[in-house]
């Protein structure tokens, strides 16, 4: 398999972060009938699916309409991939996003910012920017992502019984850790890019 391609598979997940927003999701739809949770999940999972795709898609003409370079993108999402990443790793019980709504999500909060939040916006639309020729390979990664996403979600409930709440907070502490050391070499890049204009 392309290394960049799962690279970007990795980092897709981390900043998706199923394993972390599990216990948000199994809150939120803790009252919704089994199949019916399971048609909401795939809703969100779909509707996140394509407002990544049309970031993705559509981020070279929302950078030049808003007259942003790359640059100021790989700072921007460094930083809101580190402060995500930040409280990952000290997890509270309202999760990394902070607390959701008990009623039965539409959109906002699981789809929009749960999965596609502003540090996964910033992700595919810097892919496309910087190597808008891989464009495909991006859409695949995006693709894979939010299938891995879509099985955790769908399997939450279980998972959350089989390995406990403790693996579940470790796994999303282990996620955030990374997602830091991801942050910080965004924010570096970016800040190299901008000394070479000075």
């Amino acid at each position: 398999m392309n290394n960049e391609f799962l690279s970007a598979v990795i980092l897709l997940t981390l900043v998706a972060d199923p394993f972390g927003n599990m216990p948000l999701v199994n809150a939120m739809l803790g009252s919704v009938a089994a199949p019916r949770r399971r048609l909401v999940i795939l809703r969100e999972c779909f509707i996140a699916y394509g407002v990544l795709l049309a970031f993705m898609f559509g981020g070279k003409s929302v950078l030049a309409l808003m007259n942003l370079t790359q640059t100021s993108l790989s700072i921007a999402g460094g930083v809101i991939l580190f402060m995500i990443a930040i409280r990952m790793v000290f997890a509270r019980m309202s999760g990394a996003f902070g607390a959701g709504d008990a009623a039965e999500p539409f959109i906002v909060p699981l789809a929009i910012p749960l999965i596609a939040g502003p540090s996964a916006l910033a992700t595919v639309m810097l892919m496309a920017s910087r190597d808008p020729d891989r464009v495909g390979m991006w859409a695949g990664a995006i693709t894979v992502t939010m299938a891995i996403t879509t099985v955790v979600l769908l399997t939450g409930a279980k998972l959350n019984r089989w390995l406990g709440e403790h693996v579940m907070q470790a796994i999303e502490r282990l996620m955030g850790l990374i997602l830091t050391a991801i942050a910080v070499e965004m924010l570096l890049a970016g800040t190299r890019e901008f000394l070479k204009t000075l």
